[in-house]
């Protein structure tokens, strides 16, 4: 079996004093894409001609323009809680909010 890294970013970090509660989210760069972009290439693939659609191209991104802007990333990451006991978390150096960290999760043979 082929061992992978996974790299997390810590998003939110909760000490009790007892325990440390990390909120981990994938690091990985994702291309946001917009609502416009995903909406134009939607009714390019809907005209299948090709005039048509270089007519109608100009006229969809005027319109579009004119909405607002939303960006939404086009790859669900994943997202994993962890808590232990703080004098754990202090023996893995205290990582704080922002930092990345190594996650290898592997099933036990």
């Amino acid at each position: 079996m082929e061992i992978q890294e996974n790299i997390y970013k810590i998003k939110s970090l909760n000490d009790t004093g007892v325990s440390v509660t990390l909120t981990l989210v994938e690091d990985m760069e994702l291309e946001p894409v917009s609502q416009q972009q995903l909406m134009l290439e939607a009714i390019n693939r809907a005209i299948p001609d090709k005039e048509m659609r270089d007519q109608l191209q100009p006229i969809m991104e005027a319109m579009l323009k004119a909405q607002p802007q939303t960006v939404i990333q086009s790859y669900p990451q994943t997202h994993i809680t962890i808590t232990m006991p703080k004098r754990k978390y202090e023996n893995y150096g205290k990582p704080q909010v922002g930092e990345s960290l190594i996650v290898n999760i592997l099933p036990k043979n």
